[in-house]
Parts: structure tokens; C-alpha cells; sequence
């Protein structure tokens, strides 16, 4: 049985704990978060306002790292450096350099697993357009298209100021809103060769990190990508993923993955399971993400989702931010 504790008791720690608490194979027995009020949020389990104590005192085998942005690689590295699991909420840290470092960590404590929480790889619509790209049947990827128009109210930036600051979240609609399709794209696009894109603040709250983000995308093999985010929307629409083939057309909207058969029109081929609930937008794929984590644990499998498994979507965004600021286009590294 899994002793597993949680830092941060935020919106996505309400994802996490009844996945956890619904895993035969892990028992919750502490969390942590500074705001003391927040104590009987979790009945039965022990609370804690420093994670530091919590590490001291508890046996823990896995913490749940569910933290602000600028607090996710000091405090995983903090755990593993005693010796405890991490599953880690996205991103990697505020920047790509932040992310290596994770990476490095991984290297150095190879004993301990480092999982991070890219759970739409998970998800039923994604999972079969990857097997399509991999079989080939429809030849090779030309296009790829990511479009993210979400609503998000200044009362949202005020509400958790660090959400606006670039010191404390690395950036805006990318890095929090966006980074899952970016995520996606690459793995559909291949290894990428370089970015052009262009960064904005459409809205007008006093925030230092974009709301805006559109990117075009060169990859190696020639496939070109266009990307868009956007806070701006006057609602949370869909995310969109498309893949254009040789000899097909497949789109991934409303967690349904279709395809335009030869008549031109939409055949449906798999829908995501749902989350219920007003976090409805986060998928149901975070329980899965979490049990294949926890599996690799148990049986010392290195099949989960590491931290160099999510550096590229770090190194995309740190991309387009340096090519908004440069106008020029940037060549990615490795």
C-alpha cells in the first residue's frame, strides 16, 4: 500500500485526491497547504501548513506536488532528495531551464520516479489519433492545427495574483491554459525545427503574462502547425486538434475524434470519457495518469510520463515568447 500525501490544496488537488482515494493500491494519510483554514478539507487524514514537517514526520512512498508554478521544482526536488515519489502537476517549472533541471534530477536520483501530470495523452480520442499517425495508413502528416479560446475574468487573476505574474507562473494562456495541445501537437508533428509566434495582452487586467498567443510551427519532416490560444473568449470553447494526412483528415473537438470519410462528411470514431462537474474541461484521464503512475512504483516500471517527456511543450512556449520579442524565427534545440 502506497502512503501518499498532497501539497497544495487548490482547484486541481480536487482532481487528485478522489483519484488517489479511489486507488485499492494507496491510502491518503497527509496534506499541505499554508493556508490553515483549509485544514477540514480533508477529513481523516493528518494536515499540515510546512511541507518540510510533513516530510519529517510522515512515511510517505508518493507526494502529489499540486503547488503554484513557481513552486514546482523546489518542492519536488525537496522530495526527492528524501527519497519520496513525485507526481507532479504540469508545467515542469516556469521555463524550459527550470524543466531540464527536473530532468537532471530524474538522472541524478534514478532510484525515485519523477511523474508528471500530461494526462490528455490519456485520453480515448487522443490515444487512437496517435496510433493513426504511428500505423501510416493514411501516409504522412502535412498539417497540424491547435486552437485553445477559453475565458478567463480578471476576477480569476485576482482571486490567485501569481496566476498574472510571469516571476511566479512563467507565462499566461500557454503555460496554463494551452500547454496540454501544445503537448499534443508535438507528439502528433514529430521533432520540431523552428517556431515563428507572436505573444499579446488583448484583455485589459494589469497582468504582466499574455492572454493571447498564436505560433506558426516548422517541423522537421516538413509538416507545418499553426498554433492559438487565447484567455479572450467570451466562454470555454472546445479545444481543437487537428491532423491533416496525406490522405486524411482527422479532428479532435467537443472530446469526440472524427474523421471526413470519403463522402466528405463527419464519421465519428471515439469520444473521451467525461469528467462530471464544472472542471469538466480537465478530461477524466488524470485518474488514469495517476494509476499508471502509481503502477510503475509498485512494480518498478519506468512506463509513466517523465520529466524530459514533457521539456519539449516548455521549450515551445519559451520559443514563441523569444520570437514575439525578437520578431524573428527561433530554431529549436535537439
Amino acid at each position: 500500500m502506497l502512503k501518499v500525501a498532497v501539497i497544495g490544496l487548490g482547484d486541481i488537488s480536487k482532481i487528485h485526491i478522489p483519484a488517489i482515494q479511489a486507488n485499492p493500491n494507496a491510502e491518503l494519510v497527509a496534506v499541505c497547504d499554508n493556508n490553515e483554514s483549509l485544514k477540514d478539507t480533508v477529513p481523516g487524514v493528518n494536515f499540515y501548513t510546512d511541507y518540510h514537517e510533513m516530510l519529517e514526520k510522515e512515511n510517505l512512498d508518493v507526494v502529489h506536488n499540486c503547488l503554484p508554478h513557481y513552486l514546482h521544482y523546489p518542492v519536488t526536488k525537496d522530495c526527492v532528495e528524501k527519497g519520496v515519489h513525485v507526481f507532479q502537476e504540469k508545467p515542469l517549472g516556469i521555463n524550459a531551464e527550470e524543466g531540464q533541471a527536473l530532468v537532471h534530477l530524474e538522472d541524478k536520483h534514478c532510484d525515485v520516479k519523477i511523474g508528471v501530470c500530461l494526462q490528455n495523452r490519456y485520453n480515448e480520442s487522443f490515444e487512437m489519433l496517435k496510433d493513426i499517425v504511428d500505423g501510416g495508413e493514411y501516409g504522412k502528416v502535412i498539417g497540424v492545427k491547435g486552437l485553445v479560446a477559453w475565458f478567463r475574468s480578471k476576477e480569476y487573476y485576482e482571486a490567485k495574483p501569481w496566476r498574472g505574474q510571469k516571476k511566479y507562473a512563467g507565462g499566461g494562456t500557454m503555460i496554463n491554459q494551452a500547454l496540454h495541445t501544445l503537448d499534443l501537437m508535438q507528439l502528433v508533428g514529430g521533432k520540431i525545427d523552428s517556431i515563428r509566434g507572436s505573444v499579446d495582452q488583448l484583455l485589459d487586467y494589469g497582468i504582466d503574462v499574455e492572454d493571447t498567443a498564436t505560433a506558426h510551427i516548422h517541423f522537421a519532416n516538413g509538416a507545418k502547425g499553426l498554433f492559438f490560444s487565447t484567455n479572450g473568449n467570451a466562454v470555454n470553447s472546445s479545444v481543437e486538434l487537428q491532423v491533416i494526412f496525406e490522405k486524411g483528415k482527422f479532428t479532435i473537438k467537443d472530446s469526440i475524434l472524427t474523421r471526413v470519410n470519403e463522402e466528405g462528411k463527419k464519421e465519428e470514431l471515439v469520444e473521451d470519457a467525461k469528467l462530471p462537474g464544472s472542471k469538466f474541461y480537465y478530461g477524466a484521464s488524470h485518474a488514469k495518469t495517476i494509476n499508471q503512475f502509481y503502477y510503475c512504483i509498485l512494480q518498478d516500471s519506468l512506463d509513466y510520463l517523465h520529466a524530459k517527456d514533457a521539456l519539449v511543450s516548455m521549450q515551445m512556449i519559451d520559443a514563441i515568447l523569444l520570437s514575439s520579442e525578437t520578431k524573428q524565427k527561433i530554431k529549436m534545440e535537439g
